[in-house]
């Protein structure tokens, strides 16, 4: 089963309620609130995919940039040491850290997430 939704570039959590007994979500690795839901599967994501299209067209509306999801781009706290660490090696072998950074990221991902 899958937990997340894509469309048109953006991402969607699902959850269900018992206490409502209905699906429910939202847009996911954005700023901007958007919510959906739904009493079913095609209903959430019939529900999801009007969400990003209603953001869409608000942002839209009101002259602005839509936020974007994964843009590429963020802050990684390793703690002194590994950073330390990190920083050494890169200059030993010519690189800079964020390649270090891309590249460990990449392998442990290749290695351990088959789903993406």
């Amino acid at each position: 089963m899958s937990t997340m939704l894509e469309y048109k570039g953006y991402f969607g959590s699902i959850a269900y309620s018992e206490e409502d007994e209905a699906f429910h979500g939202r847009l996911e690795f954005i700023r901007d609130l958007a919510t959906y839901e739904g009493t079913d599967a095609k209903g959430l994501k019939a529900a999801f995919q009007e969400a990003v299209d209603d953001y869409l067209a608000l942002c839209e509306a009101e002259n602005r940039t839509p936020d974007l999801p994964l843009k590429g781009s963020f802050n990684v706290r390793p703690g002194r040491e590994l950073h330390r660490r990190a920083m050494i090696y890169a200059k030993r072998q010519g690189l800079n850290l964020n390649s270090v950074v891309r590249d460990a990221l990449r392998q442990y991902l290749d290695q351990h997430d088959r789903v993406a």
